[in-house]
């Protein structure tokens, strides 16, 4: 495996601080990897976005574990969601490419944005 870039101790420290992220609030790490990626390591904005993905997949799976296990998953209402993330998800993974970086970038800041007021005014 080849070693990030920006050595070993940034992307460590990125993952710790997604982690924790995914552990409190159920998601969100992938906001707070994209900027540190590019920002830490120089990753390109489209290959941050990428590589995070990667990343959360296993923190979600961990963090969805451990809610489980502590009885804090109804599994039968969340399959339309899931069912409804899954053609997200494959219909997102192939516009990716096609899109320009400006309308990534503006599209992530809008949902940035918008979690952000909601979580103010919830």
């Amino acid at each position: 495996m080849k070693q990030p870039e920006c050595g070993w101790l940034r992307p460590a420290l990125a993952g710790a601080a997604a982690g924790i992220v995914n552990g409190f609030f159920g998601g969100g790490g992938g906001m707070l990897l994209v900027p540190l990626l590019a920002g830490w390591c120089g990753l390109g904005q489209r290959k941050a976005f990428a590589t995070s993905v990667a990343i959360i997949l296993p923190l979600c799976v961990l963090s969805a574990a451990i809610y489980l296990f502590r009885g804090g998953v109804e599994l039968l209402p969340a399959l339309p969601y899931l069912a409804g993330g899954l053609a997200g998800g494959l219909l997102g993974g192939k516009l990716f490419k096609g899109l320009s970086m400006t309308w990534l970038r503006r599209g992530f800041a809008l949902l940035i944005l918008y979690g952000g007021v909601k979580a103010l005014l919830w």
